[in-house]
């Protein structure tokens, strides 16, 4: 192969490199904007959905629901500003209660269980999401979407960003 050929190939490939970047990314806003402009809640915003999904999750597994703070802007990447405020609003609005750790440096919001099953009736909205995704791609697709969300979530960093960002 010439040296031109070989220039050539790697124009080419680099096109499709940058071809399948822009497309992540277009993916990626088409799915994050599915998310938030579905209304899959109508009667909580979407950072309060997604806060109250986490402690239910937590809920479901120990009976308690613990978490703090700490942990909710770890797993949303919300700045701890806005997990604040989201917060007030769910403690305001009954749907968690704030508790301060043995250490008192800690603070873990608790659900109230009383209003589970209002907060289970919008969950219930993104579950009829989730299983119309589901009839849509298959379930094999559905499981490999979620084991490369895991992966790209997981990531500490994410490639390319600094902790601190």
């Amino acid at each position: 192969m010439t040296e031109h050929e070989q220039h050539d190939r790697n124009d080419r490939n680099g096109e499709r490199d940058r071809r399948l970047e822009e497309d992540l990314i277009l993916a990626w806003l088409r799915a994050t904007s599915v998310l938030k402009n579905t209304r899959i809640t109508r009667k909580m915003i979407y950072n309060e959905a997604v806060v109250m999904a986490i402690v239910y999750e937590r809920y479901r597994e120990d009976g308690v629901g613990a978490v703090s703070f700490g942990e909710i802007c770890r797993r949303t990447r919300m700045l701890k500003s806005l997990v604040n405020r989201t917060i007030g609003s769910l403690t305001a609005r009954g749907f968690l209660e704030r508790r301060t750790g043995e250490d008192k440096r800690t603070t873990y919001v608790i659900p109230i269980r009383e209003k589970l099953p209002e907060f289970l009736e919008e969950h219930e909205r993104s579950l009829d999401l989730s299983r119309r995704i589901i009839a849509l791609i298959g379930e094999e697709d559905a499981r490999t979407f979620c084991r490369i969300a895991e992966k790209v979530f997981n990531a500490d960093p994410l490639p390319g960003r600094e902790k601190d960002d």
